[in-house]
C-alpha cells in the first residue's frame, strides 16, 4: 500500500515583489504532473464528506477519480454537472472553509487542496471550449418550451440560476444593469485573482446552453418585474442583483476629494480598465499614501489594486485583530508577501482635509478586544487617549455593502428586510411575491461567490417545479 502522502502540492505564484506592480494573475495554476501528484492523495472516500460542503454539491470525488485516470473528458463533465462556472470557483471560492475542511486527509495532514484541482480540470475545459472541441452540442440540450424565465442580473446566483433553468428545457433571458455581464465578477474581483478573459468564457459556456443576455438594461427603470410577468410572458422572475450599495462610516470628512468606496474603487479599475491608462482613460486617483478601512477580501482586493497603481504606503486599518479577519488567509498572506500594511485594531474617528477639501491625514484610535458580540466575535472597544492621525491622501472605504432598493420600491408585494434585503426562503428562494423568487446576495447580503451559486441552484430547482406546473394548467 502506498505511503499516504500528508503534504500537498504548493501552487506556483508570481515573484511578489514582481506581481506587486502589475495586474497579471498572481497564482499560476497546477502543472499537469502537479495536478495527477495532488490527485493521487484523494482518499475516495465512500462517505463523501468533501461534497457535502459544497454549496453546489460537486461532484467532488467523481471528478478527481476521472482526473487520477487521465480522462480529462469524464473529469470535466463531472465537474460541470453541478457546476456552470468551476474556473471561477477554482479561483476564489473559499474551499478552506467548505469543502476541504471536511476533507478526512485534513485529519492528520494537508486536505487535498480540490479548489486548485478545480481550477486545472476548469481550465483545461475552457482550453476545449475556445478550440471548438468542448463546445455544447445544441442537440444535446432539453428541447425549449417548458417555460419562460426572466433573470435579474448577471452575477454568480444569475448566471447559475439561468444555466441550470436551460438546462431543464427553459427559455431564459438574463436582464444585465451594466455593460458586460459578471456582476461582481466582473466589476468587484481584481484581475490579478480573476482574470476578466475567464469570467468571459464561463458566461460564453452559460450562453451556449441557450441562456440569451441582455446588457445596459435596468430593471426597476426602463422596465418593472410586473411588465416582466405581465405584457413580456414571463412565467417566472429570478432576481440575482447583489448587493452592491457601499456603506460608510459616518464619520466626519467622509465627503473630502479622496475618499472612495471600495465599489467605486474597484469597479473603476477593473470594469472600467483604469489600470489600463493610457489604453482607457478612466479616472481613477493614484494615491501615493493609501489607507483602506476593512479586513473583508474586499479590502484586499481594494489595497493590492492600490499598490499595483503606484501607491508607496497601501495599509489596512482594520478596527479587530489579524485572526479575526473576514478575508481569506491567502489573501492576507499575498498582501502581507507584496508589502502591504496592516494597522490592526485601529479604528478610523476622522478624515483630515487640506484647504481644498482633498484628504491628507486618517485619525484613528486604538482598540482592544472586549466580549464577544452577537457575532461571537469579540467587540473591539476604544483605548482613550490613543488617537493617532496616519499620514494618507487617499481612503478607501470597504466596511460591507447592501442590496440597491431600486428593483424592491418598483416590486409591490415585495417584501424587504430592515437592512434592505429581499425575504426569500433559504431553501427555494421564494419571495412574498408569487412567481418572484431571490438568491445571492441580494437576500443575504455580501456573502461569497459559491454562496450565491448555491442560491441560484436551490431556486432554479423550485423554479422549475413552479413554471412546470404552471405551465400544465395553461394545457
Amino acid at each position: 500500500m502506498a505511503k499516504l502522502d500528508l503534504n500537498r502540492q504548493p501552487m506556483p505564484s508570481q515573484d511578489a515583489e514582481e506581481r506587486s506592480h502589475n495586474f497579471n494573475e498572481v497564482a499560476l495554476g497546477y502543472g499537469e504532473e502537479q495536478a495527477m501528484a495532488e490527485a493521487s492523495r484523494c482518499l475516495s472516500c465512500k462517505n463523501r464528506p468533501c461534497t457535502q460542503g459544497c454549496p453546489v454539491n460537486v461532484d467532488i470525488p467523481e471528478f478527481i477519480a476521472a482526473l487520477k485516470a487521465g480522462n480529462m473528458p469524464e473529469a470535466a463533465t463531472a465537474l460541470k454537472r453541478k457546476n456552470n462556472l468551476p474556473a471561477i470557483c477554482g479561483r476564489v471560492c473559499p474551499q478552506e472553509t467548505q469543502c476541504e475542511q471536511l476533507c478526512l486527509l485534513g485529519k492528520k495532514g494537508a486536505p487535498v487542496a480540490i479548489g486548485r484541482l478545480e481550477r486545472y480540470v476548469a481550465d483545461w475545459a475552457l482550453g476545449q471550449q475556445t478550440n471548438g472541441t468542448g463546445k455544447v452540442d445544441p442537440s444535446a440540450l432539453p428541447r425549449p418550451g417548458a417555460g419562460k424565465v426572466a433573470v435579474i442580473g448577471a452575477g454568480p446566483a444569475g448566471l447559475t440560476a439561468a444555466g441550470d433553468l436551460a438546462k431543464m428545457g427553459h427559455k431564459v433571458t438574463i436582464f444585465e444593469a451594466l455593460h458586460l455581464p459578471g456582476g461582481v465578477l466582473s466589476y468587484g474581483i481584481p484581475e490579478f485573482r480573476l482574470p476578466k478573459a475567464i469570467v468571459r468564457a464561463e458566461v460564453e459556456y452559460v450562453k451556449s446552453l441557450g441562456v440569451e443576455v441582455q446588457c445596459d438594461v435596468v430593471v426597476g427603470k426602463a422596465i418593472t418585474v410586473d411588465e416582466l410577468m405581465g405584457e413580456w410572458g414571463y412565467d417566472a422572475v429570478f432576481l440575482g442583483t447583489g448587493a452592491g450599495l457601499p456603506s460608510f462610516m459616518s464619520i466626519p470628512g467622509e465627503n473630502c476629494n479622496g475618499v472612495y468606496s471600495a465599489n467605486e474603487f474597484l469597479t473603476r479599475s477593473n470594469l472600467m480598465k483604469a489600470y489600463l491608462f493610457p489604453e482607457y482613460d478612466t479616472p481613477i486617483i493614484r494615491g501615493k499614501r493609501v489607507a483602506v478601512v476593512g479586513g473583508g477580501n474586499v479590502a484586499m482586493d481594494a489595497v493590492r489594486t492600490a499598490r499595483r497603481l503606484g501607491a508607496e504606503l497601501a495599509a489596512i486599518v482594520y478596527r479587530r485583530s489579524k485572526s479575526e479577519m473576514p478575508a481569506r488567509h491567502e489573501e492576507v498572506e499575498h498582501a502581507e508577501e507584496e508589502g502591504i500594511e496592516f494597522f490592526l485594531l485601529t479604528n478610523p474617528t476622522r478624515i483630515l482635509a487640506d484647504e481644498k477639501n482633498w484628504v491628507k491625514g486618517l485619525e484613528c484610535i486604538k482598540m482592544e478586544l472586549g466580549e464577544p458580540d452577537a457575532s461571537g466575535r469579540r467587540s473591539p472597544v476604544p483605548m482613550q487617549g490613543s488617537e493617532f492621525v496616519l499620514d494618507v491622501d487617499t481612503v478607501i472605504m470597504a466596511i460591507g455593502t447592501s442590496p440597491n432598493p431600486l428593483v424592491p420600491r418598483s416590486t409591490p408585494g415585495l417584501d424587504v428586510s430592515r437592512r434592505g434585503t429581499v425575504v426569500a426562503d433559504t431553501q427555494t428562494g421564494k419571495t412574498t411575491k408569487d412567481g418572484v423568487y431571490a438568491g445571492g446576495d441580494a437576500v443575504t447580503g455580501a456573502a461569497t461567490v459559491i454562496e450565491a451559486m448555491g442560491a441560484g441552484k436551490r431556486s432554479a430547482a423550485a423554479i422549475d417545479e413552479y413554471v412546470r406546473a404552471k405551465v400544465a394548467t395553461r394545457g
